[in-house]
């Protein structure tokens, strides 16, 4: 089977997406997008995922799914060049799903690092876990085999995933044969990105936990919320020297800030080094450098909110796209799912060779 380039990425529609997400994986899908080095890119919301911990709220579901395809849309994706689809109008991924539930156990969904993290920040008793929550690193695999991806741009967080894919590709091909293709991560370069923390100093930035700013925010939300952030408590008065480690301001302008934006915004520095080495020894003040990184968010923004707006104004044509990336999707899906029978010798109807030998077995001719 000919290896292609494909990549395959996608979020769970349980909010807004935000600064975390966009350079964890948004910049990336858009910086691949335009250098075109791929013979396919899909680009899907995961809202069937999100149900497994949302099941008695589904309007909130339902009505983030135009909210990330706006975010996907405003921040440059462009539906000419990626298939932009919804997880749930592939019925192919759900019988994948029940396929691999043969190839993994129990005991090593438990062990696997993303799901006992998602379990404890959403407070699961050891009974109270809903099944699909508990295996979607199964659903995971579906979504990535089923496009045959071969490269996937996801944040740090999201490595055991890929690796449990990876482990079911090489069962299934193990049994089956060469069936499956098997995925590659592809991580943030920069690794300020890999896990860009809340604007409250906690590990990551997080919906549940308010610590976000939304690639939708207004310029007076973003500034209420740069001016609010954790910085570092010992550095009480401005002659104090600063420390970096865990001062989200600066792990901020690690991700976000650029050579250019210190000629632009801050002259009187070099670059971003210079910048830490005078906090560090003392003397400079949190409010000016956090009115420094509000400059560069906000340079970063103002062209996103500026697309939102427009494909706000239209929101057929918003479902339009997804709508014909889905169809474009559930064809792709259905070849690979076709290969998927035939190899576990479960495509009865296509079989030609296995009527006909029925028959003759029955007629005594075998």
């Amino acid at each position: 089977m000919e290896k292609k380039r494909i990549i395959l990425t996608g979020d769970r529609p349980t909010g807004r997406l935000h600064i975390g997400h966009y350079v964890g994986s948004l910049r990336r899908r858009v910086q691949l997008q335009e250098e075109g080095n791929y013979d396919k890119m899909y680009v899907f919301i995961a809202d069937a995922q999100a149900l497994t911990d949302n099941v008695d709220n589904p309007e909130k579901v339902r009505q983030n799914v135009v909210e990330v395809a706006l975010d996907y849309l405003s921040v440059g994706l462009d539906p000419d060049k990626v298939c932009l689809f919804i997880q749930s109008q592939i019925a192919e991924l759900t019988e994948l799903t029940f396929y691999y539930m043969d190839l993994v156990t129990v005991s090593r969904l438990q062990r696997n690092p993303t799901v006992k993290t998602e379990i404890q920040m959403r407070g699961f008793g050891g009974e109270s876990i809903p099944v699909g929550f508990f295996t979607y690193p199964i659903s995971q695999a579906a979504d990535i085999t089923a496009f045959d991806a071969t490269i996937v741009p996801v944040g740090e967080d999201q490595k055991p995933m890929i690796e449990q894919t990876c482990e079911i590709v090489r069962r299934f091909n193990h049994i089956y044969g060469d069936t499956l293709v098997e995925p590659q991560i592809m991580l943030p370069d920069n690794a300020a990105c890999l896990r860009l923390p809340g604007t409250d100093g906690k590990a990551k930035m997080s919906k549940s936990l308010c610590n976000c700013i939304y690639l939708s925010d207004t310029a007076a939300e973003l500034k209420k919320k740069v001016m609010s952030m954790y910085t570092d408590p010992e550095h009480i008065h401005v002659e104090d020297p600063g420390h970096l480690e865990g001062n989200t301001v600066f792990t901020y302008l690690d991700a976000f800030s650029r050579p250019e934006h210190f000629a632009q915004y801050w002259p009187e520095y070099a670059g971003l080094d210079e910048l830490k080495a005078h906090y560090q020894r003392g003397g400079l003040g949190d409010m000016k450098v956090k009115k420094f990184l509000l400059k560069i968010l906000d340079e970063t923004l103002e062209p996103i909110r500026q697309r939102r707006k427009e494909f706000e104004q239209d929101i057929p044509a918003v479902y339009d796209i997804l709508r014909r990336g889905s169809e474009q999707a559930r064809e792709a899906a259905a070849q690979t799912l076709d290969r998927v029978r035939k190899a576990m010798k479960i495509n009865y109807f296509d079989d030609a060779e296995l009527i006909a030998q029925q028959q003759k077995l029955f007629n005594g001719q075998a």
